[in-house]
């Protein structure tokens, strides 16, 4: 699909990779972008930048009320880019609790889900359309030293797998975004070099509008990628090597 012309909604979308989506999408020429975000009044300056191009909306992906209002309120739709995402740089046994584990498959897993349910029809009834679900290179192997993020991106891969399955039929394009570590607060603190936001966002955008299902974005994730390729247990332990000691 094009971008120019489209209406898109961004989750996320006040900082990092979603406020890089933001600006692709305007550059690209959407018509106009929903951008979801916990407190909207964060977007309020891309907002009165672009008048009746960027509508923030008040969107926590977690609450199914929320996700109900969006769903109501943005029957134009056509590009959902699935973004927000949670990181509590958490290991499985390190970890104090269970607590991460679980607020990380609420958001990246559950949180995506509920979105994708919510706006299947809409995408349906607007010609088809496309989901970018913004995942990670984790999603094909473990970091331990962020164990619970890299199950719950593992299980957003499966959903994306299993929704792009069910939704070829009405001409839905399913997306997978899979970079290595990019330049946000998120990744504050893992050792660079990491991706431009910018260039994970720009990488999306490709995708969509040439019709490609899986993307790598970064020297990272291409690297490792092609490393699960051809060994994926020596990738399994060069991952275990950035473990604190």
């Amino acid at each position: 699909m094009k971008i120019e012309g489209a209406v898109a909604l961004v989750t996320g979308a006040n900082r990092g990779i979603g406020r890089a989506y933001l600006e692709a999408l305007i550059a690209r020429g959407a018509a106009k972008i929903y951008a979801g975000a916990r407190d909207p009044s964060r977007l309020a300056d891309l907002a009165a930048a672009h008048p009746g191009k960027i509508v923030p909306l008040k969107l926590d992906i977690t609450k199914a009320a929320d996700i109900e209002s969006a769903a109501a309120q943005c029957r134009d739709v056509s590009l959902l880019i699935n973004n927000a995402g949670i990181n509590q740089q958490a290991g499985f046994i390190a970890a104090g609790d269970l607590a991460a584990a679980r607020a990380e498959m609420e958001t990246n897993y559950f949180g995506p889900l509920s979105m994708c349910r919510a706006f299947a029809p809409i995408l349906k009834a607007n010609g088809g359309g496309a989901i970018v679900n913004m995942l990670s290179i984790l999603a094909r192997v473990n970091l331990p030293m962020y164990g619970s993020l890299s199950a719950s991106k593992a299980a957003a891969l499966s959903l994306t797998q299993g929704v792009r399955g069910e939704l070829a039929g009405q001409g839905t394009l399913v997306v997978a975004i899979m970079p290595g570590a990019v330049d946000t607060e998120m990744e504050r603190n893992f050792p660079p070099p990491k991706l431009p936001p910018a260039d994970a966002a720009r990488a999306a955008l490709d995708a969509v509008e040439k019709g490609i299902e899986e993307v790598y974005p970064g020297d990272m994730a291409t690297g490792v990628s092609q490393g699960l390729s051809a060994d994926p247990k020596a990738v399994e332990k060069d991952m275990a090597k950035y473990l604190p000691h």
